[in-house]
């Protein structure tokens, strides 16, 4: 076999299984069907079967990419038995690089373990010392402006505060959360102070404190 080239089951269930929290599963009872899950969810992004002597994998694919894959090789086809609009099936025949075929299975699992949860938490880590956002900015950053009330939601659910610096976010107005939710009404007063952010009465100077998105964010 040439050297680099994945054509076989097990060189495609390493780089899946390669990926945070996943894991092998044989869900039918055919051990002709090996899929790779992410723990907690139990979504497969990656399906191994052998057919018409060739490995295969079904791996899912963004709408914009999906065409794009299947006119570059011959051997990227739509999903087989699985939604054609959101899966590619891989024939693994040698004729696809390496890294291509390496790319189509980190892009599934990326599509998913997608959330807008885990999102607006990657948003919020990139609000920098010293400023703050709005909670629809953070809905802006996280790619889509409408899930402002979702940012709340999620950050009233922050599963690491230590990492997840939510203190940064206000509202539009530059208020504060009425009840801040790790630790009470006068520590996200306090978090802030200690990032050099002055709070007076109660809220934020915008224009002074606020982070600017860059320029490309704002565009539609």
């Amino acid at each position: 076999m040439e050297a680099g080239k994945m054509r076989t089951r097990e060189e495609v269930l390493a780089f899946a299984l390669s990926f945070p929290d996943t894991y092998q599963d044989a869900p039918f009872h055919d051990d002709n069907w090996q899929l790779v899950r992410v723990k907690g969810s139990r979504k497969a992004f990656v399906w191994t079967y052998e057919r018409n002597g060739y490995m295969n994998l079904n791996v899912k694919v963004a709408p914009e990419w999906r065409d794009y894959w299947r006119d570059a090789f011959e051997s990227v086809l739509p999903g087989w038995h699985q939604n054609r609009e959101h899966w590619n099936t891989i024939i693994l025949d040698g004729s696809i690089p390496d890294d291509a075929v390496r790319e189509m299975i980190a892009e599934s699992y990326r599509l998913v373990t997608d959330s807008p949860s885990k999102r607006i938490y990657e948003a919020v880590k990139k609000i920098p010392r010293g400023k703050v956002a709005t909670y629809g900015q953070v809905a802006e950053l996280a790619g889509d402006k409408k899930m402002a009330r979702a940012v709340g939601n999620a950050l009233h659910r922050n599963p690491d505060p230590e990492h997840i610096p939510c203190y940064r976010v206000v509202n539009a107005k530059g208020e504060l959360a009425g009840a801040f939710a790790f630790g009470g009404a006068n520590v996200q007063e306090q978090l802030l102070a200690a990032d050099g952010i002055m709070v007076v009465d109660g809220r934020v100077d915008l224009e002074k404190y606020g982070m600017k998105l860059p320029e490309n964010q704002n565009e539609e």
